[in-house]
């Protein structure tokens, strides 16, 4: 569903990504762990176009985003850090509103809810403005809005960055549900935990190159930071 094909960007004579070659399969969270500078928000960008590569190719269900950046994007959902939502509309009318940008203007009032509902937002939220809402529930908005779209793809850089643990672990069950639906995700984050718990592969970046390349399940947690720690040393 995502293939990097030697993906590269570089910024002058700075190079911020150099030959990524990788695929994320749907059904498949694929974290991308490094230092800040390694090239893993860098790489979400590629993916959504929002920079053009110096070399390589970033596709999106085998489209190729710079030829076709339109295509690609209704196969996509991004999250960033901080989910922008518009804070006077509830929780319900953002989803609303951003599923009809999408496309999907058919969605009913009761099935909006229950996309909702599904994510783990509080049932009494849905109709209070997101402004009141903590991070947690605006990730779970942000959520909502993947499903309601239908996107096969889901982008996400540091989305659990400033979560309290409960809300984090809320938001690892979320990718597991997403995955399940056959949704590919390529999470870009700090947090190992997280990655161990939530990720089926992890790949290592350290200035703008994929170093280590890992299936989840050959480690325990305490193995997962003492190979990063092993990497980020020069």
């Amino acid at each position: 569903m995502l293939e990097a094909r030697h993906l590269t960007k570089r910024y002058g004579t700075t190079t911020a990504l150099e030959a990524l070659t990788l695929t994320v399969s749907p059904g498949e969270v694929f974290c991308l762990l490094g230092a800040n500078g390694a090239g893993k928000t860098t790489t979400i960008n590629l993916f959504l176009n929002f920079v053009d590569p110096s070399e390589g190719q970033a596709l999106v269900n085998g489209v190729d985003v710079t030829r076709a950046p339109l295509e690609s994007k209704r196969h996509l959902a991004y999250i960033p850090e901080t989910v922008m939502l518009y804070r006077n509309l509830t929780g319900l009318e953002n989803l609303e509103y951003f599923a009809a940008l999408a496309g999907s203007t058919d969605l009913s009032r009761g099935s909006l809810l229950k996309v909702l509902e599904r994510v783990g937002l509080p049932a009494d939220a849905a109709d209070r403005r997101v402004g009141g809402y903590s991070k947690g529930m605006r990730q779970k908005v942000g959520i909502a809005i993947a499903v309601a779209k239908g996107a096969r793809a889901l982008l996400l850089d540091e989305p659990t960055s400033g979560l309290d643990p409960k809300a984090s672990n809320e938001f690892s069950e979320l990718l597991r549900q997403v995955s399940g639906d056959g949704v590919a995700v390529l999470m870009a984050t700090h947090d190992l935990f997280r990655a161990k718990e939530s990720g089926t592969r992890v790949g290592i970046m350290k200035r703008g190159r994929l170093v280590a390349l890992h299936g989840t399940d050959e480690f325990s947690h305490a193995d997962l930071e003492r190979l990063y720690l092993e990497h980020m040393h020069d």
